[in-house]
Formats: structure tokens, C-alpha cells, sequence
């Protein structure tokens, strides 16, 4: 933890060259060159903590006061592009500093030294400032940002988190601190402070604008553009092997046998009940209670994840071999993405892949939060006296998963003579770029600042992203849980894998094409199975093959997209 902690800080502390922060250093000049002289540290001290917790809570607050988190984004904007016309303006200024001087009369005593030197103003507009800024990603921010979108907050993100902002915190002290010197201090520009103040404020009203139609994101990446390996030189040390280790350490990932103790049958406690679906498949509803006496396999998935699809085919042939040896499998479909709730799209995929047992729709996650469930697919197995008694998450091991559902069947007096499957385990054997989700909610790979806000705007395409990154280019409406083309929408990934997937579903039911591109032409013999002369239809909304490569290799991945088509994640394998 201590090497982790020192890289977050080294990480903040360079943002400072960063493009990315470079349309907030005229904000934060043009709110510090007023005021007393503490106003700069109230500015940044604003930032960074309000960049903290929105960071680290916004999925919290979200989930207990529902709410579109870009309504934030536009409140700041407001606020950014007015405090430029009190810059611009004194007359509006001066009524504004009486109207404030009016409300807050009372507790002027109170707050009195405060007022004085301008910590208490600085400090709220850099709580605004915070709201609006987006650094660019690395792989620690990244961490950050997918452990607090999966609600996942543990002591160690929250250090993690306070020393990158606290490296932000000094180089953006020192800039302000020193604008405001040089520009009221100075004999050259003190006398010219007015005129300074309303070009400044010119400077907030256009930043406001940018913000609002997004294109401060393209001026960013033409920034980048122009000079293509600076990001990849200021983001570099933070991919270090050591750096790696502390990051998989801090998600507290999983490996596919959790079982540290080496046993095949790794726990014991009582299963909780399967509870509050909405709906169930290919049979009555199922209580764990009334099915003491046989073996239970509880099977975790979702019917676009990829993941869940490559160890469908070994569930499905257990649940052949031993439903009549005492095994009954449930699987509970508990959905990533809304259009995974219908119960429509469900029945349609346990028919596609071929599933007779159980499935249970648990749209609103009472049964995976019963389960203190984290993971698709996650398998857990109860023996015949109710308790799980072997957990296992993730692909692979499907030998050691069949041992166990043996071993419970013999130990409830089963007479169990197969032979463990030889069916082909497919899980990847080699590192391949990570899931990648397009909606704003828990969208991270997004180059040059790991995410984007909602709304519809213009992008361009970034030239030599760096490797498991992605690009939008063109008219895009980004949403909550997905991206949506609008107009010559076109999106490009730097991909690591052997095979590349992508949810994709039609805005208005009626098929919608795709262009692929792989390395600059057009799929041929690479293609993937939903990819016909170079093109994939979308239809219905599953997940897309688009990609099979021979071997796990580094290539570049362009997408075109007929407007209406709806993305939510890749996938790779």
C-alpha cells in the first residue's frame, strides 16, 4: 500500500501537464486574482475535495436519491458562466457582493475572518470548479473510478484517493498562488486589474459554453492529437509491474478458485433463499428450503456477459448427467443492463443456449444481494442439508466444480459413477484489454479522461490511443448505461484479445448496420460471426461477435454506426 499511495501522489502531483487540466488553469486564475489571499487555497481546496467525494460517492447518492448526476454538470455551468459576468460586469458584481452581504448579515461575526481574506467564496466556487473537471485516466484513477462506480469503497480507495488529490492540490496551489500575485502585485499588471478581470471573465463565459456543448472534450483531443505520446509518457511509470500488483491488490480481485485454503470444498454456512423474482423460466418458483435433501447448484450469470455465455455449455451438460443423481440447478439471471430485464430477451436466450433447468429473473437483486453476490458468473453449491458448501467465481476450474458436485451427491448417498466431462475449457489464458462499459455511469477507458458526461455533442477521434482505450468520433448522445450514434457516429479501440464482443441493441427495433474495421480495412476472414461482408445488423439486443482473431494480438478496431444504434459494453476474449 505505501508504493501504491506514493504512485497515486506522483500521479497527481504531474496532472499538472496533463491537457486534460488544462481548461481549468483559466478558471482557477480568473476566481483566485479576486479577493483576499487565502481565496487561491479556498479555490483548490474546493476542487480537489469535490472531485473526492463526487468521485468516491456519486454512485452512493444516486442509488438513495435518484437523480441524473449531469444535472451537477449543468448547475456548474451555471455558476461558472454567471461568476464570468460578474467579472465582466462590476455593476453586477457589486449587487451581487450586497445581496450576499444581506442574507449572510448575521452570521457575519461568525464567519467574519473567513469573509475577510476570501477562503469561504474561493472554497465554494472550487466545490463548482470540482463538479465540471475531469482529469485524464491513468490506471490509478481508473481503479478509482471502477471501484467507487461498482459501490465497492473500501479504506484503501479512500487513501488512495486522498493522495492524488493531494498531489493535484500543490501544483495547483502554487499556480493560482502565483497568478494572482503576478497580476495584482506586479507594477506591470496591477494597474490594468479591471480590464484583467473582465478578460477573464470573457475566458469563464466561453469555458462555460465549451463545457455545456461538450467540446472542450474535442479541443482536449486535438490537444493530444498534435502531440500523440505526451499522455502516453505522463500516464507511463503508472504501468509499472509493482504499481499492477497494488492496483489488483486494492480491487480485491478474485482469482477463479477463491479457495485459499487449498480444499476442494471451500465453505460452509447456511445458503440464503432465493427471493424477490419477478419472474421464473422453465419451471414452478424454487425455494432453497424445499429443496433440502438434493444438491443445489446457484449459478449467477446474465445472457450478454461473455463470461457467463463460455461456461453455459458445461452447466447445461451437469445438469444432463446429474438431474436424476439429485443435482437441481437454478440459474438466476440477474441483469447488468435494463433491456436484460425483459423477460422476453431472457426466454429467448435460454432457448439460444440451450438451457432446460431453472432460471430465475432477479431484476431487482434481491437474491444476488442475498447472497452478498459480486461477480458474473458465480457459482455457489449447497449440499444436501442446506449449507454452500464450494463457491467459485468467474471461467475455468470446471473439473474442480464438477469434483465437487460429486463429491456433495456421494455424501448425500447418491450412487455417482461418471467420469469428470473433457469438454474444452475456453477461458482466456492471456491478458486481453477489460470489459469496457460506453455508458457514463461506469464508463473508465475513455481516452484522453477515462469518462465523459451525459448529454449530445460532436467528438473527434484520437490518433495513437494507447492499448485497451477507446475514441469517439463524430455526433454521439452519451448516456447513464449506454452511448448512443447519432450522426457518422464512428468509435475506435485499441484492443489486446483474440475475440471482440459488443451489446448493442437498436433505438427503435428496426436493424441497424455496423460498419468493422480492423487496422484500417474492412473484416474478412477475421470477422466474427455476427460480421457479414464487413458488416454486423443489429437486431436484438444480445451481445455482438464482430472480431475472431487467430491468437491474442495488439490491433486497432474501428467501428461506423447507422444512427439509432445503442452501445453497451465490449467484451473480449
Amino acid at each position: 500500500m505505501p508504493l501504491l499511495l506514493l504512485f497515486a501522489f506522483t500521479s497527481g502531483l504531474i496532472t499538472i501537464f496533463a491537457p486534460c487540466i488544462w481548461p481549468l488553469l483559466p478558471l482557477i486564475l480568473s476566481t483566485s486574482i479576486t479577493g483576499g489571499h487565502r481565496k487561491p487555497l479556498g479555490v483548490v481546496l474546493g476542487i480537489v475535495v469535490s472531485f473526492a467525494i463526487l468521485t468516491l460517492s456519486i454512485s452512493y447518492i444516486v442509488k438513495i436519491f435518484p437523480f441524473d448526476p449531469n444535472s451537477l454538470r449543468l448547475f456548474a455551468v451555471f455558476v461558472i458562466g454567471f461568476l464570468g459576468l460578474t467579472l465582466l460586469i462590476p455593476a453586477l458584481a457589486q449587487k451581487v457582493e450586497g445581496f450576499v452581504s444581506r442574507i449572510s448579515g448575521k452570521f457575519a461575526s461568525r464567519f467574519a475572518s473567513q469573509n475577510s481574506n476570501g477562503f469561504l467564496g474561493g472554497l465554494a466556487i472550487g466545490l463548482t470548479l470540482g463538479i465540471v473537471w475531469t482529469p485524464c485516466a491513468g490506471p490509478i484513477l481508473a481503479t478509482i473510478a471502477t471501484l467507487a462506480a461498482t459501490t465497492s469503497v473500501n479504506l484503501g480507495i479512500i487513501l488512495v484517493t486522498f493522495a492524488y488529490v493531494s498531489g493535484i492540490a500543490i501544483p495547483l496551489f502554487i499556480f493560482a498562488l502565483s497568478g494572482k500575485y503576478l497580476l495584482t502585485k506586479t507594477r506591470a499588471f496591477s494597474k490594468y486589474t479591471g480590464r484583467i478581470q473582465q478578460i477573464f471573465g470573457v475566458i469563464m463565459i466561453i469555458t462555460a459554453v465549451l463545457i455545456f456543448t461538450n467540446y472542450d472534450k474535442i479541443i482536449q483531443a486535438k490537444l493530444l492529437n498534435a502531440v500523440p505520446s505526451y499522455e502516453k509518457i505522463l500516464t507511463k511509470f503508472e504501468s509499472n509491474q509493482n504499481v499492477q500488483n497494488e492496483l489488483r491488490n486494492l480491487k480485491g480481485n478474485h482469482s477463479a478458485n477463491s479457495n485459499e485454503s487449498g480444499e476442494l470444498l471451500n465453505e460452509n454456512y447456511p445458503a440464503p433463499e432465493i427471493e424477490g423474482i419477478s419472474n421464473w423460466i422453465n419451471s414452478d418458483p424454487q425455494r432453497i428450503q424445499d429443496l433440502k435433501g438434493k444438491v443445489v447448484l446457484v449459478d449467477f450469470w446474465t445472457y450478454t456477459c461473455i463470461n457467463c455465455i463460455r461456461t453455459l455449455p458445461h452447466i447445461v451438460e451437469w445438469n444432463d448427467k446429474y438431474k436424476d443423481k439429485g443435482l437441481v440447478i437454478i440459474g438466476v439471471h440477474t441483469p447488468e443492463f435494463e433491456f436484460e430485464k425483459n423477460t422476453s430477451n431472457v426466454e429467448k436466450a435460454v432457448k439460444q443456449f440451450g438451457i432446460t433447468y431453472p432460471v430465475a429473473q432477479d431484476n431487482d437483486y434481491k437474491t444476488w444481494n442475498n447472497f452478498n453476490n459480486l461477480y458474473w458468473p458465480a457459482k455457489y453449491l449447497i449440499d444436501a442439508k442446506g449449507n454452500v458448501r464450494y463457491t467459485h467465481f468467474g471461467e475455468g476450474d470446471y473439473d474442480k466444480t464438477e469434483e465437487a458436485i460429486q463429491t456433495l451427491l456421494k455424501e448425500a448417498g447418491r450412487d455417482v459413477k461418471e467420469d469428470i466431462s473433457q469438454m474444452s475449457d475456453d477461458t482466456p489464458r492471456t491478458r486481453t484489454s477489460p470489459e469496457t462499459y460506453l455508458g457514463s455511469s461506469r464508463m473508465q477507458y475513455y481516452f484522453p479522461n477515462g469518462s465523459t458526461s451525459n448529454g449530445e455533442g460532436n467528438f473527434i477521434l484520437a490518433n495513437n490511443i494507447p492499448i485497451s482505450t477507446f475514441s469517439l468520433g463524430n455526433r454521439w448522445n452519451i448516456m447513464n448505461e449506454y452511448s448512443s450514434a447519432v450522426k457518422n457516429a464512428e468509435l475506435k479501440y485499441n484492443f489486446s484479445a483474440k475475440n471482440v464482443y459488443l451489446v448493442m441493441r437498436s433505438k427503435d427495433g428496426k436493424p441497424k448496420k455496423v460498419k468493422v474495421y480492423v487496422d484500417g480495412k474492412a473484416v474478412t476472414s477475421n470477422a466474427g460471426k455476427d460480421v457479414v461482408n464487413g458488416e454486423a445488423t443489429v437486431t436484438d439486443d444480445r451481445l455482438y461477435n464482430l472480431v475472431n482473431l487467430k491468437d491474442v494480438e495488439n490491433r486497432e478496431l474501428l467501428l461506423k454506426f447507422e444512427s439509432g444504434v445503442e452501445l453497451f459494453a465490449f467484451t473480449f476474449g
